[in-house]
């Protein structure tokens, strides 16, 4: 049985809520961000999960144990769903990154002192390739830009591809493969959560 995997980007920060860019930077999730994972529970509850996952950073295993209840006890850390690492541009915003490189975008250049497009590549390509050996419903709590890149490498696509993606805090994506056409790959839902259902 092929694995599905169900991509859950952790809650909101008070980086993510201000567009500062969150790698290594071990930042819990705000109340905000709390509730919008719980409020994920539900969705998850009617999933029956072979494997959970989690990076290892605070603010996913917050979201991996708010959303998961129960199972949360038997999510294994991941260091691969680890966010970009963004070296000297820890903590920045893009426009303050763009006042100094105007046509910068971390999925086409990467950050100096950080990870570059090609091995952020690598270290999707490795995980995939991990996760292949699987089955059944694999839940992956990760990051936002590590996420867009997995899911451009899951239908390979190059990672630049990521950019075109659009990822909210606690929300929910499937990468599968349809049982009538196996060898096929495709994103099935995209960046779904309970916020913007209620405003939608």
């Amino acid at each position: 049985m092929r694995p599905r995997l169900y991509l859950i980007r952790h809650g909101q920060t008070e980086w993510s809520l201000s567009g500062r860019h969150t790698g290594g930077t071990d930042l819990p999730l705000t109340p905000e961000g709390e509730a919008e994972s719980r409020a994920l529970a539900p969705w998850l509850a009617q999933i029956t999960f072979s494997h959970l996952f989690t990076s290892p950073m605070r603010r996913a295993r917050q979201t991996c144990a708010l959303a998961s209840g129960m199972a949360a006890p038997a999510a294994e850390l991941e260091a691969d769903l680890a966010e970009w690492d963004y070296g000297d541009y820890e903590g920045l915003r893009s426009a303050e990154i763009r006042r100094q490189r105007p046509a910068w975008n971390v999925f086409l250049n990467g950050c100096p002192a950080g990870e570059t497009p090609s091995q952020i590549a690598l270290r999707a390509d490795r995980l995939l390739t991990r996760l292949g050996t699987l089955s059944g419903n694999v839940a992956l709590f990760s990051h936002g830009q590590f996420s867009c890149a997995l899911a451009a490498r899951w239908i390979g696509h190059k990672v630049a591809d990521g950019r075109h993606l659009a990822l909210d805090t606690a929300s929910l994506s499937l990468l599968d493969q349809p049982a009538d056409h196996p060898e096929l790959r495709v994103i099935a839902l995209w960046n779904a959560n309970p916020r913007l259902l209620r405003e939608g």
